[in-house]
């Protein structure tokens, strides 16, 4: 049985989450694997989905598991180290809203330091477009902001069936569009 996400309304979502001080806190062994089958799951039923965060799950903590196609893996108290000046926009979807769609204004690239799994220090340098505009979705998560908080304008949230009915015209609208593979 997986945990359900949590939806847009539920004030969980906008609670600025702890740190983990203890990878090898057997609760939050727990809470990891809970949080990994979680988009494992969401990904096998939806056909994408490339990360969740863990409040997203109501886990109030500092922590996001992502699977860029090679595996699902977590990031321990993730912060962003730089940003680029350069910046895009695209429609945005989350697994808290998916009948939404909504533009907002992102990096180009990001750095970004984290504790992997096993206590390890790491650091992604400059990462992708595609990864930069992930992780700053979900390290929003982690300090209770929402993609609807960052909207562009009153007219930048939409419905998803909206954006599918004509992807061409909201393509046109933003400058990078999310590709959901899996």
């Amino acid at each position: 049985m997986s945990d359900q996400v949590l939806s847009l309304e539920d004030p969980r979502l906008r609670i600025v989450c702890a740190p983990i001080q203890d990878v090898s806190n057997p609760e939050f062994i727990r809470e990891n694997e809970r949080l990994k089958v979680a988009l494992n799951v969401f990904r096998t039923e939806r056909g994408f989905g490339r990360g969740i965060a863990a409040p997203q799950i109501g886990i109030l903590k500092r922590f996001i598991a992502v699977n860029f196609g090679a595996g699902t893996y977590s990031m321990i108290n993730p912060v962003i180290t730089w940003r680029s000046q350069e910046t895009f926009t695209l429609w945005d979807d989350c697994m808290c809203f998916p009948d939404l769609m909504v533009k907002v204004r992102r990096n180009f690239s990001i750095s970004i330091s984290f504790i992997d799994e096993q206590g390890q220090s790491k650091v992604l340098e400059k990462v992708s477009q595609a990864e930069s505009e992930l992780f700053q979705h979900e390290l929003d998560h982690l300090d209770g902001v929402l993609a609807t908080d960052l909207a562009l304008d009153s007219q930048s949230i939409i419905t998803r069936s909206a954006y599918e009915a004509d992807p061409s015209y909201f393509h046109s609208q933003v400058d990078y569009v999310i590709q959901a593979t899996i």
